[in-house]
């Protein structure tokens, strides 16, 4: 089986080599980047398996480096920064991250994430779940993992789309906030409702025609959610 790449964009010095070494001792190679310029040559040049970033760095920072890379590809990006608020959060995942991690971290949650990111992306590509779920607005095909709005086709990352599956798989029955991030993220993730909130108010932004007033996924409060069955299903 090949190594996984993973393309490393860090200006700490420290904190790259710690990082570079915790990942090939797992036995991933490692491209390094200093900041966003030169990580981006770097992604052109190597096509990583996944990319790994800071957010504030010289030259371009982490948030348009993030735009950039996934303008391309889908490939998995997790940042992470030592910017821990709310709105940095979000931030991040409207920008396209699928993960995102706060310094200071512990090596081993590191790489557990990290290890859970990539579960995600492969089960992202590898489902086999035959699902279509269609009403006059929305088509989601599961089997060929293609959404559509309106007619128009909805770009997802892997953690959205996994997200996304998991909820029309059980549509109609209330998903815990748990249920959800064990069945989506892992169980490196079971107590982090945020993840749960944050990735579904995305869904709802890409998804919804009102997303403060949501007709697909629906909020059970203070349990979780409920993806809200289309008229038609196929």
């Amino acid at each position: 089986m090949p190594s996984v790449k993973v393309l490393l964009i860090e200006d700490d010095p420290a904190i790259l080599r710690m990082v570079q070494y915790l990942l090939t001792d797992e036995g991933m190679t490692v491209v390094t980047a200093c900041n966003g310029l030169e990580g981006l040559r770097s992604f052109y040049a190597t096509r990583p398996d996944l990319v790994i970033l800071d957010l504030m760095m010289p030259e371009l920072d982490g948030w348009e480096t993030c735009r950039r890379i996934r303008e391309m590809v889908d490939v998995p990006i997790m940042m992470l920064t030592a910017r821990g608020q709310d709105e940095d959060m979000v931030r991040g995942l409207s920008t396209g991250a699928d993960d995102y991690m706060v310094k200071p971290f512990s090596p081993e949650v590191l790489v557990a994430r990290i290890q859970a990111l990539l579960r995600r992306t492969a089960w992202a590509k590898e489902t086999e779940t035959p699902a279509v779920f269609c009403d006059e607005r929305l088509h989601i095909d599961l089997e060929a993992r293609r959404v559509t709005v309106a007619g128009k086709p909805i770009r997802l990352t892997a953690t959205e789309f996994q997200l996304l599956a998991y909820l029309v798989a059980n549509a109609g029955r209330v998903l815990t906030f748990r249920q959800i991030l064990e069945n989506v993220w892992g169980w490196e993730y079971q107590d982090d409702t945020q993840f749960a909130r944050l990735y579904t108010w995305r869904l709802r932004q890409k998804l919804e025609q009102d997303p403060k007033n949501p007709n697909y996924i629906l909020t059970e409060y203070g349990v979780g959610y409920r993806f809200e069955k289309p008229v038609r299903a196929n």
